[in-house]
């Protein structure tokens, strides 16, 4: 029992290693500032059948939109979207080679786009092992980085929540001042008619005692 605990420590400890490298190497976070008529692109070389997966969210700029697209090594487009806000795509690579994910601002002629985005690289599929130890060893570590890509997730989530509190609140409090500034430029107006009228017909009744 001891030495089968203490297996599992080592395991753990080693999978902890590997947990850390993961986070810090396989889920990269970005925060990028894309000009208008501009656009941003990266590259990441994989192996085929390797698990990908992008998530974004534009932060500030315009109507909050941007163009994106996917690209396989041999040039085939993966996915293209147009005037998104957010998304979360995920797919397994066809090839190996480089795949390209670009951010597009071209359509803006002149509001720049604060964009934040993750992109999530799997592990290179492998053999599976022959000896029980091994399988052991590798189902755990699978335990753990799912594990960790599961809270990896739910961080990203609570990070574009944020983004979309700040958003809205942006949105709420300019749609106030909008308003505020409407109602008092209402009432302006409203207050020089009403002081025109009272001139007109003053200066009318005084014709009319004139004549």
């Amino acid at each position: 029992m001891s030495s089968v605990c203490h297996y599992v420590a080592q395991v753990v400890a080693e999978n902890s290693k590997i947990l850390g490298i993961t986070l810090l190497n396989k889920a990269n976070g970005y925060t990028i500032t894309v000009d208008a008529h501009a656009e941003e692109c990266f590259y990441e070389n994989v192996e085929a059948d390797t698990k990908m997966s992008l998530t974004f969210e534009i932060a500030e700029g315009g109507f909050l939109d941007i163009d994106i697209t996917i690209t396989g090594p041999d040039g085939t487009e993966i996915h293209k979207g147009e005037r998104e806000s957010s998304g979360i795509y995920t797919f397994s690579a066809p090839t190996s080679g480089r795949y390209t994910y670009c951010f597009s601002n071209k359509m803006s002629t002149m509001t720049p786009k604060v964009v934040m985005f993750n992109l999530e690289i799997g592990d290179s599929p492998s053999k599976t092992p022959g000896e029980k130890d091994e399988v052991d060893h590798n189902n755990l570590e699978n335990m753990i980085k799912e594990l960790a890509a599961t809270l990896k997730t739910v961080k990203n989530e609570q990070e574009y929540m944020q983004v979309r509190d700040r958003i809205h609140r942006a949105i709420n409090e300019s749609t106030n001042s909008r308003v505020v500034m409407w109602s008092i430029f209402e009432a302006s107006v409203l207050l020089v008619m009403t002081l025109g009228q009272v001139y007109y017909l003053k200066r009318f009744f005084e014709v009319q005692r004139v004549v």
